[in-house]
């Protein structure tokens, strides 16, 4: 139910900052009965953590107006009447056209958002200065139908080690619902599909190691009952829940930082609104040395030429994208015209 506004503090830069939350009593969140303000005051809670691993980047925001059971959209540009500390910065789609994008440089603009019906953050994986060149390797590990969580464990933990090998330090995050993200911090100085073939290197030298157990199909009739790598996700303008962003599913969980050591003991069903500030203020914030650790994409780029020159080349893009050199066609296997 509406009720009158509320004026929450917002610590942060300058001396902090009052943000005015409209409808606070609003239900975002029917089975839990998560309210808009109980959303502003977990983002004030983990306001540090959260600019840290989202801010200075592109960011899409998910906006929920009518909870998590009603319609929903992505916002990018700033809306009419944004506050002056809410800034955007310009980005170039796959498509090649531009647009302004928003930014979020300190708590009172991640609860600002908020206030605009917000529930998930999907930042870029670049920073705003240099958009076109990511500074982090992300991967999605992503359990298909008949795996789950527990199944996606051992591929992170192999990945990690696939990643070191090429000389990445990794770091990892649930992602609020049944997989995990696997994060490489990377010096900025490849555009995105070099970043692209360094990620499905990185897959593919997992897929090898677990072949039973994970895959880099695109074609989902093709997965099985297997953790999907998708490469897809290290595209232009293709984002995951950020750091300590919520996600809409019943329970309100949040894509949750955790250390690599609590992996197998970790419930991600657990890792919600109501308990991750807790968490944080008792143990810290798993990824706050993750700008400590660059590294290059070079080795993975270099395996990547290895699969080229044994025949392994470019896999399928998103369908909204444009048709790309080197791509396969995008017609599923079961569709397929067979020859003769």
């Amino acid at each position: 139910m509406a009720s009158e506004a509320v004026v929450l503090p917002v610590p942060g830069p300058h001396g902090g900052r009052e943000v005015r939350i409209s409808s606070p009593g609003r239900v975002l969140w029917p089975d839990s009965g998560i309210t808009k303000l109980d959303l502003a005051r977990y983002i004030v809670d983990v306001g540090e953590a959260f600019v840290a691993a989202n801010g200075d980047r592109p960011l899409s925001l998910q906006r929920f107006p009518d909870g998590i059971d009603g319609e929903q959209y992505f916002s990018k540009n700033p809306p009419k009447g944004a506050p002056e500390y809410v800034r955007s910065v310009m980005v170039v789609y796959p498509s090649g056209r531009s647009h302004p994008q928003l930014v979020i440089d300190e708590p009172a603009a991640a609860v600002w958002a908020v206030q605009m019906n917000t529930v998930a953050f999907h930042p870029w994986p670049s920073r705003a200065e240099n958009t076109d060149n990511p500074d982090q390797l992300r991967i999605d590990l992503d359990p298909q139908p008949g795996t789950d969580f527990d199944d996606a464990v051992p591929a992170a933990l192999e990945l990690r080690a696939v990643l070191a090998e090429a000389g990445l330090t990794a770091f990892i995050k649930t992602s609020g619902s049944r997989g995990l993200h696997v994060f490489a911090p990377i010096e900025p100085a490849r555009e995105f599909l070099d970043v692209r073939h360094g990620v499905i290197a990185a897959a593919r030298e997992l897929e090898r190691r677990m072949p039973d157990k994970v895959t880099t199909s695109w074609w989902k009739e093709e997965r099985g009952e297997r953790i999907f790598v998708d490469f897809n996700q290290a595209n232009r303008d293709r984002t995951m829940a950020g750091a300590y962003s919520p996600r809409a599913l019943a329970h309100a969980p949040v894509s949750c930082p955790i250390e690599w050591d609590e992996l197998e003991r970790t419930d991600p069903t657990v890792l919600t609104i109501g308990t991750v500030p807790a968490r944080l203020a008792a143990t810290g914030d798993p990824w706050a040395t993750m700008p400590e650790h660059p590294g290059t994409i070079d080795t993975l780029l270099g395996w990547w030429d290895r699969d080229v020159a044994a025949g392994l080349g470019e896999l399928p893009f998103p369908p909204d994208f444009p048709k790309m050199p080197g791509e396969p066609t995008r017609v599923q296997p079961s569709r397929a015209r067979k020859p003769g």
